[in-house]
């Protein structure tokens, strides 16, 4: 077979794939366009696809949680859809109202603020104060950074359930980076235990030697821990002296942004 069968080849097999995701698509709009849910009849009269070509369509929709399926063989949008929606919209609303916090937080302390979501066992930054913004190249926007050697990564962690944990634990690679770094599955259990009973974690050194973060969960109306900010700087600055001080006012303004989030404690 020549090179250009090969190309060729190649290019029937993109074109086929961008159809079933083109598909896909046009079964997502239909669904999402009624009040009502479809049966596999509408949904071909309307697609003006094949009716085997949608049902197999809706098999794996169904599976993967998209399209939900009733007793009596109608569908609607499924739980993994709007659980996706919905967590694209909370973090929309978490960044508008967390933005005035985060600057009075940092306005206040004079350190760098951080406000982070966790990412399977890696938090992200979604948000990012800081007085010199190249000074820590890894804590911008969209980074992302082990969750068990950051006091972000800490306490969204400890919210978790026990299945939950095991599960993002079970393939996390518990790598040392300095000294301080805790690496032992059952020493770091330990440790969450304790920041959930007193509401805030610390990276003391454990991710950059000499480097500190202090960080309190964000919860939503459900109680759920969607986020933490976190405040970060040198030992200069997040000193044992101001520490104490420094966790009223991060855990402060976690509650704070908690309740624009509408959570009731």
């Amino acid at each position: 077979m020549g090179l250009i069968d090969i190309w060729l080849r190649q290019e029937k097999k993109m074109d086929t794939n961008v159809r079933v995701v083109d598909r896909i698509f046009d079964i997502f709009e239909l669904l999402a366009g009624t009040e009502q849910a479809m049966s596999l009849t509408d949904l071909v009269k309307e697609s003006q696809m094949s009716k085997t070509t949608v049902y197999r369509l809706l098999q794996t929709m169904n599976e993967r949680g998209y399209v939900q399926k009733s007793r009596d063989s109608r569908y609607r949008l499924g739980p993994k859809f709007l659980e996706l929606a919905s967590s694209h919209i909370n973090h929309l609303e978490l960044q508008t109202e967390a933005k005035p916090y985060l600057a009075a937080l940092y306005s206040e302390l004079n350190l760098t603020v951080h406000l982070g979501t966790l990412d399977g066992d890696e938090i992200v930054y979604i948000e990012k104060l800081d007085l010199y913004p190249s000074k820590i190249s890894n804590s911008k926007v969209g980074y992302k950074t082990p969750a068990y050697c950051s006091s972000i990564g800490k306490c969204l962690m400890s919210c978790l359930s026990g299945d939950e944990l095991d599960k993002i634990l079970y393939g996390c690679r518990f790598q040392k980076f300095t000294n301080n770094t805790i690496v032992n599955m059952y020493d770091f259990k330990k440790h969450l235990k304790e920041v959930r009973k007193q509401g805030w974690a610390m990276d003391n050194g454990e991710h950059m030697p000499g480097h500190r973060c202090v960080g309190a969960p964000i919860f939503d109306y459900l109680g759920t821990g969607i986020a933490s900010v976190g405040v970060s700087g040198d030992d200069s600055q997040i000193t044992d002296e101001k520490l104490p001080m420094i966790i009223r006012e991060v855990k402060e303004t976690a509650a704070q942004i908690s309740r624009a989030m509408g959570y009731i404690r």
